[in-house]
């Protein structure tokens, strides 16, 4: 499926480093950011991968979402797992981005605040020249959260497609049966939010399944933006 959208940048979630290298090796043309990582065996990792032929990676990191985010593998504010985000300063198509995906705590609501608390601050403190933000991921929580809520009122001046776009809202996540389960008070979950001056030409969930399989018990986000 992956493949089929050749996208020039991708964002996974919840991997273990065997999975995530494996995964890598099916991917065409696209390559995996770990330089900056030592790995710890037990955790899951959000993930960026990018086209060799379109990117150069100029810098890349982890960040963990606690109190101490230079610390590999700490948890802070109740979190049920030590929760990340991985970045890169990217070069390429005559442009250069910050891309940052991130994954948040999925049982309390106040946790993923001070999470996305640490996230605001490290990147501010990362993006010194002021590049333009991709900041994508699994945020556990609607568009309409008061995770969204710190994010809007932050500077770090990105906007979501999806609302922009006055597209239907419908969940993200489901049971790997494909099943919208808005009724039942599943929403959004997943978010691409972008820069605020760059126009995106479409933004959806990819509902498609192979003889009824389903990749993941996510939908992918699938965006494409004009530059």
């Amino acid at each position: 499926m992956v493949n089929s959208f050749a996208p020039h940048i991708l964002g996974s979630q919840e991997g273990r480093q065997e999975q995530i290298l494996d995964y890598e090796n099916s991917l065409s043309g696209m390559k995996l950011i770990d330089g900056h990582r030592d790995w710890i065996e037990e955790r899951m990792y959000p993930c960026l991968y990018y086209r060799e032929d379109s990117f150069q990676v100029l810098e890349s990191g982890d960040i963990w979402l606690s109190n101490t985010p230079e610390v590999a593998g700490s948890k802070s504010f109740d979190s049920a797992f030590p929760r990340l985000c991985t970045w890169a300063v990217m070069e390429g198509l005559n442009h250069r981005f910050l891309i940052v995906n991130c994954h948040l705590d999925h049982v309390q609501a106040h946790t993923r605040v001070e999470q996305i608390k640490v996230l605001i601050h490290e990147i501010a403190k990362i993006n010194k020249s002021n590049l333009p933000l991709f900041l994508m991921g699994d945020f556990n929580d609607s568009p309409v959260s008061n995770v969204r809520k710190e994010i809007d009122k932050s500077d770090l001046d990105i906007y979501d497609p999806w609302l922009k776009l006055s597209l239907e809202e419908r969940s993200s996540f489901h049971k790997f049966d494909g099943k919208d389960n808005s009724h039942e008070g599943g929403s959004r979950i997943d978010w691409i939010l972008s820069p605020s001056h760059i126009e995106c030409l479409d933004i959806r969930l990819e509902l498609n399944s192979i003889d009824g399989i389903f990749p993941s018990d996510h939908f992918p986000v699938f965006a494409e933006f004009k530059l």
